[in-house]
């Protein structure tokens, strides 16, 4: 395809990789890999660091969550944003910056000396990373062409994005245990320098159309949508559902979000043109994007606190727990995306993957005081991860399936975005039915037995995983009924499929 070079080296209008990017894919798939890993395990890193870290500079428990919701929030809400950044002017030039701003306010983070330092911090980190995971992204459209490398890569990405939760939780262990809760903020000093060298070494800067404008309400409309809708599920935490904060940001939200949707409608150049929200598999992809997100934190939160409060395992032992649970995610990764989509078509294999994922999650409601590891959690999660593999690279592949070259960032920032609000959704909720099902067990007996707060907090962990059992459940019924028939097919000037 033909292309025009600007003054400043910039490739305008690029689809196809250059022969030497092309020369060096693989290089490029892991340079892009390395730094979507960073964003991803991110979100859960400082998960099991939070009790040092709260210990170190003495926030409430009630203050507690916002150092995970502060980095969701930023995330979720600018990513749309961040992604037509990146098609406007430049995805090199826009990854470059992500990950340089993303380590510079890592170590603020790590250097932190109170809450507040450290909430802003998180949120700026959210920012950073709505500008890196959307370019990042997008740069495989100018590197992977063939049909089956391009399958290949994307089974890679998305075990990294289906598993860079649970290698946060390890990761975050290790470095609290070794070192201080300070670590697994520093840490991203040292990958975002591979990232950053590899980058600047490897990558081409492709944009679009110098002539495209961004479009700045519905930037506004969405991001401020996107924020009052995960602000409204988070505030479900710490306040009831009846509180203004919850139902009011919750309502604003909606009517953000449908503005932002008609004003797309009518935009000379819409922030997110709705041509790629109108395919039925690329629906229906989005939609198992944010059940499975949502669904997954009923993994990673609650048994988190099963392993290390009612087990006893320590932040490293919790976090190799959960490997058995990566390895199966990416094993099947493999299997769906480069075997059975391509044969059978997602209809039957994205649906299976919920279903399988619904019964691990079931089985994994069965725990008790006395219940061990290796009989009552090692199985299940190899299910639930099996599940969970088959769903989140098929679905992350398929969701930005024949999109146009100069639709590539917003369509995998709209990936992201579901990815994001769909987790945040889910923590909102799930821990706010937890808490019911304990405050419910209470009701008639005696809370200073230990005993009984241990069956209460048992409670809690099943209900839990119970309404994310449901979740995939859902999914499972909602997929089957969107995808269509067959094998997807790739039309020739579309643009390659990308996905987190």
């Amino acid at each position: 395809m033909s292309q025009k070079t600007l003054s400043d080296g910039t490739q305008q209008g690029a689809v196809e990789a250059p022969a030497e990017a092309s020369s060096k894919r693989w290089w490029i798939l892991a340079v892009i890999a390395v730094a979507q890993l960073m964003v991803v395990l991110d979100a859960t890193i400082v998960n099991i660091a939070l009790p040092s870290a709260q210990a170190d500079l003495g926030f409430s428990d009630g203050n507690r969550q916002w150092i995970v919701t502060a980095y969701a929030l930023a995330f979720a809400s600018l990513l749309l944003l961040g992604g037509r950044i990146a098609d406007l002017f430049g995805r090199k030039t826009a990854f470059l910056i992500g990950v340089v701003g993303f380590a510079g306010v890592s170590a603020l983070g790590g250097a932190a000396n109170g809450f507040g330092m450290l909430v802003t911090a998180r949120a700026l980190q959210g920012a950073f990373g709505a500008l890196l995971a959307p370019a990042a992204l997008s740069l495989l459209n100018t590197t992977f062409t063939d049909a089956k490398e391009r399958a290949r890569a994307f089974s890679v990405y998305g075990a990294i994005a289906g598993a860079g939760g649970a290698v946060g939780l390890l990761l975050g262990g290790v470095l609290t245990d070794a070192f201080d809760w300070r670590w697994t903020l520093y840490v991203n000093v040292l990958i975002a320098v591979v990232a950053f060298i590899g980058g600047w070494v490897l990558l081409t800067n492709h944009r679009d159309d110098a002539s495209a404008k961004l479009d700045v309400p519905g930037t506004v409309l969405v991001a401020a949508g996107l924020f009052s809708l995960v602000y409204g599920f988070s505030n479900a935490e710490t306040h009831d559902w009846g509180s203004p904060l919850t139902w009011g940001f919750l309502i604003a939200g909606g009517l953000l979000l449908a503005a932002f949707a008609w004003w797309q409608t009518r935009a000379k150049h819409p922030l997110l043109p709705l041509r790629i929200l109108l395919d039925r598999n690329r629906a229906a992809s989005f939609l198992a994007v944010l059940i499975s997100a949502g669904g997954m934190f009923g993994v990673f939160l609650f048994l988190t606190y099963y392993l290390q409060l009612n087990l006893g395992f320590s932040p490293t032992k919790t976090g190799v727990a959960f490997l058995p649970m990566v390895g199966a995610l990416m094993v099947a990764a493999q299997l769906g995306t480069t075997v059975l989509v391509p044969r059978i078509g997602p209809k039957a294999v994205v649906p299976l993957g919920f279903a399988i994922a619904a019964v691990g999650m079931a089985w994994l409601a069965g725990i008790d005081i006395g219940s061990s590891y290796a009989g009552a959690v090692l199985p299940q999660l190899i299910i639930i991860g099996a599940g969970l593999g088959l769903v989140m690279p098929a679905a992350m592949q398929l969701a930005t399936g024949g999109v146009a070259a100069e639709d590539a960032g917003v369509a995998s920032a709209t990936v992201n975005a579901m990815q994001q609000v769909g987790g945040s959704i889910g923590t909102a909720l799930l821990n706010t039915l937890a808490a019911s099902a304990a405050t419910n067990y209470l009701v008639g007996r005696n809370p200073a037995d230990k005993l009984v707060r241990a069956q209460a907090t048992i409670e809690s962990y099943t209900t839990a995983f119970w309404w994310s059992a449901g979740l995939f459940a859902a999914g499972t019924v909602i997929a089957f009924l969107l995808y269509r028939r067959g094998v997807p097919e790739q039309h020739e000037d579309a643009a390659p499929v990308v996905h987190m």
